[in-house]
């Protein structure tokens, strides 16, 4: 069963800030500069899990992991989005932390 998972971060560095937005676009799809949406079976969140632990510095870097329920369930209406849409952004995006 695959469930939908908010995945928020906060990178010190931004070169592994761009590494880490990379990553997460192959795990699901940015709703914020750092905010993704996923939908995982469980073997893909433990994926998710390792490749966010390998391209992290935990002492500086923070991943938030939220598990909004079955992907075909009540977490399709439990995000609202005020606003106007994320764009796409262009391959070479580069964050700056100020």
């Amino acid at each position: 069963m695959r469930r939908r998972y908010l995945v928020a971060y906060d990178v010190s560095d931004p070169k592994r800030l761009r590494r880490v937005f990379r990553a997460m676009n192959g795990f699901g799809d940015a709703v914020q500069y750092s905010v993704f949406l996923c939908d995982l079976a469980d073997a893909e969140r433990e994926l998710l899990q390792q490749r966010l632990t390998q391209l992290l510095h935990l002492r500086e870097d923070r991943v938030l992991i939220v598990n909004l329920g079955p992907a075909d369930g009540r977490s399709t209406s439990a995000l609202e989005v005020l606003g106007r849409q994320l764009d796409v952004m262009p391959e070479d995006y580069r964050a700056f932390i100020v």
